[in-house]
């Protein structure tokens, strides 16, 4: 039972709230749906019982213009955020976010490669992926050259708004090999071949924002394949949704938690995500909903089924493509602009 395996980390967890007067609210921002839900079962409840103190849960869709506000007006009610990977290092460079001090955060020996970083602590691995509606989709498709090809599969497709993601996903369709995407997107060539590639899906495309968008419109039939986080998609297959994955060419990385600078809890906050990186609520977590865990040891207490469906999974990783942190990190302001003009054109 998970109150047992974590007994002595949360007497250690209350002791410390005991000596420095744990705040009595904690708030922490993620991108809500199903992740969020997962998350309350596996960090949020949990933690409350070893600490005290509730976890206020807020939701957002990766905009920091409301943090940058509250930093600007020295009044910052964030205390712990979700944030993908090229904004975790921007906002690190750029003092959005603070430098975690790694003792506090105890033993992080467990930690997959790539999930300790200066301002930031992994909590799920995720890939964003095509997804489809088995039931509408006698032929499935099989990779993103499918998803362009609205000839043989007629219907509107979704994609995250903004640059990031498509601008890899339109180089895959026009059959440019997974090595060579970031290669090719850092030319001006690579760039406008992709930007070619959208113009010729956009009467389809239906943009969305948060999570469960693309889960509503495979759902209610107002999309027929989208671009969707892997893990969304199978908390609706664990509900009985009819809706498949197509790994190859989907692309990978994790999400952290950060601290916003100018945070009243910080102290708590690195409580909070060290409890957050524990075997047993990291298992707990991949349970509720197929992400993969950062905690290598939470593997162990899974079933093979379930490992199976993790994007950490080696034949789902097979023709997976790593997010290109670095490349957004250099070129993400941009292209984002450049996205922005190319969506505001008639």
């Amino acid at each position: 039972m998970l109150k047992h395996s974590l007994r002595w980390t949360l007497a250690a967890l209350c002791l410390g709230a005991a000596s420095t007067g744990l705040a009595a609210q904690l708030m922490v921002v993620s991108f809500g749906g199903a992740t969020r839900d997962a998350q309350r079962d596996a960090f949020y409840k949990p933690f409350r019982a070893a600490t005290g103190t509730v976890v206020i849960n807020g939701s957002y869709n990766g905009d920091f213009d409301k943090l940058r506000r509250m930093q600007a007006a020295q009044h910052v009610n964030w205390d712990v955020v979700e944030v993908e990977a090229p904004e975790l290092v921007r906002g690190c460079e750029t003092g959005l976010f603070q430098p975690l001090d790694a003792q506090e955060l105890g033993d992080t020996q467990a930690l997959i490669p790539g999930a300790l970083r200066p301002c930031g602590v992994g909590t799920f691995v995720w890939s964003m992926v095509l997804a489809y509606d088995s039931q509408r989709l006698p032929q499935a498709p099989q990779g993103w050259a499918d998803f362009w090809d609205v000839q043989r599969f007629p219907g509107n497709r979704g994609l995250r708004k903004g640059a990031k993601y498509n601008l890899e996903f339109a180089l895959l369709a026009s059959g440019v090999p997974a090595e060579q995407v970031y290669s090719r997107l850092a030319t001006r060539q690579g760039v406008d071949m992709a930007f070619d590639k959208l113009d010729q899906l956009r009467p389809h495309i239906r943009w969305w924002q948060a999570g469960e968008e693309p889960i509503r419109g495979l759902n209610d039939g107002s999309l027929l394949m989208s671009a969707s986080y892997s893990g969304r998609i199978g908390a609706a297959q664990d509900q009985g949704a009819a809706l498949q994955l197509v790994w190859p060419g989907s692309i990978y990385d994790f999400d952290y938690w950060a601290i916003p600078s100018g945070s009243f809890n910080s102290r708590e906050a690195l409580q909070f995500i060290r409890f957050a990186s524990q075997k047993e609520t990291q298992q707990v977590f991949a349970e509720r909903i197929p992400y993969g865990p950062v905690n290598s040891r939470a593997l162990a207490g899974l079933a093979p089924e379930r490992v199976a469906r993790l994007p950490t999974a080696p034949a789902n990783m097979a023709q997976a493509l790593p997010m290109g942190v670095e490349f957004w990190i250099e070129h993400g302001d941009e292209l984002e602009q450049r996205f922005e003009r190319w969506l505001a054109r008639p």
